[in-house]
């Protein structure tokens, strides 16, 4: 084998050598050495080719323009894939650009390559099987101010989501049930679950971005470390105290209005920073909802999913009867969890609350257990199903206080 000849070619001269060699070599019957060193060569000139003769990347519109006159279509046969017949005449003129969902559209049906209709470097992003980005309800971020109003919004749903995914920490950070079967989803039937997702994606990205004063430690979420928190619960910025406790211990705490078609109280999940996150609408804002649905999902991260795994688990209130199977036990040891937190049965067993629910048990159990008096007639209210009793006390938490 030419030894000189399969060096890396470094010259226009070696180039042309190579061509030469190459042209030789393919009017001979090619011995096993021969055979090596034409592979060699074809390889050092396609390095040389790709380093000084780069091929431009193909024009998209140029490249749908042939497609069509190559199949013979028109541009009313573009309607059905890009959208309507302004937005042909808009995208053949140069005038609109390509969104992924056109451009996913246009690799279907016409078979043209993603990377050529693409015009930025990268490749079609992936997306897990039969995702819609036109169900989330992007009119509804537009008017919460979660993202600015922009021409031809609706064209965009991908590029939005695919955004805001990024900002949570990519695909890897979306919690496993929303693409697959999965537990945790305490959920009322009607819930919008792109509603819900969406929620979900901006929490995390809220999460993300606050600043924590330390990393959360494995096993910190106790039955005694639940129980300290309630007590927060006594003072009247308790809720803010209870964020600040639960920062300090690497554990972050988003309030966010729930979306529309969502009927969710809180949820429990992870960053991909590994960082546990308690969401919570305050959907219902009695200070008792309040306490019970933060120690509720503290719970969940505690006993559940002290690793994350990207599990969740979201949680409607108005269903705490309701779970069955599997789901059932976990909200129940959640459940008890919170409530054990909040009035310890050593406590509520022996007090004369439970018969006598008068406004002097009520501010005594409260006293005892060391929590708002709230917490106890929400307790009580509960238990008997008369929410018409003590109301005195069912003092709110105003969600702003959070802004």
């Amino acid at each position: 084998m030419n030894k000189e000849i399969t060096q890396p070619i470094l010259s226009e001269q070696e180039y042309s050598d190579a061509l030469a060699r190459i042209e030789f070599l393919m009017d001979l019957e090619l011995t096993p050495e021969l055979d090596e060193e034409f592979n060699e060569l074809v390889n050092q000139i396609e390095v040389y080719e790709d380093r000084y003769f780069p091929i431009e990347k193909p024009d998209p519109i140029e490249a749908i323009k042939f497609r069509m006159d190559q199949s013979g279509l028109t541009r009313k046969d573009l309607e059905p894939i890009i959208g309507s017949r302004s937005k042909v005449s808009e995208v053949l003129s140069g005038k609109r650009e390509l969104t992924l969902k056109m451009i996913r559209a246009l690799n279907k049906h016409l078979k043209i390559p993603a990377e050529i209709l693409i015009r930025n470097e990268g490749d079609l992003p992936e997306v897990p099987a039969d995702f819609e980005f036109d169900r989330f309800p992007i009119t509804e971020m537009v008017k919460r101010g979660w993202i600015k109003k922009i021409p031809n919004i609706k064209d965009k749903y991908e590029e939005i989501i695919q955004e805001l995914i990024s900002l949570a920490g990519g695909w890897v950070a979306i919690p496993k049930p929303f693409l697959r079967q999965g537990r945790g989803l305490r959920i009322n039937e009607n819930t919008d679950k792109y509603a819900l997702l969406l929620w979900c994606i901006y929490v995390l990205c809220k999460a993300r971005n606050i600043n924590l004063t330390t990393t959360y430690k494995k096993g910190s979420i106790t039955p005694h470390f639940l129980r300290e928190l309630a007590k927060l619960s006594c003072f009247e910025n308790g809720p803010l105290l209870a964020r600040e406790k639960l920062a300090n211990h690497g554990i972050a705490l988003v309030v966010e209005k729930n979306l529309p078609k969502t009927y969710l109280d809180g949820a429990a999940f992870w960053t991909v920073e590994n960082t546990p996150v308690v969401g919570m609408t305050i959907r219902y804002d009695r200070i008792d909802n309040f306490w019970f649905c933060l120690l509720h999902e503290l719970a969940h991260i505690g006993r559940h999913m002290p690793d994350g795994n990207g599990e969740v688990f979201i949680d409607d209130q108005d269903l705490q009867n309701l779970t069955k199977g599997q789901a059932s036990k976990y909200e129940h040891e959640a459940d008890q969890w919170a409530k054990e937190a909040l009035i310890p049965s050593s406590l509520w067993n022996k007090h004369p609350v439970k018969n006598q629910p008068s406004e002097k048990n009520v501010l005594s159990l409260a006293e005892k257990a060391s929590i708002h008096p709230a917490i106890v007639a929400g307790r009580i209210r509960h238990e008997k199903k008369n929410y018409k009793l003590l109301t005195q006390f069912m003092d709110k938490v105003n969600p702003e206080i959070f802004d």
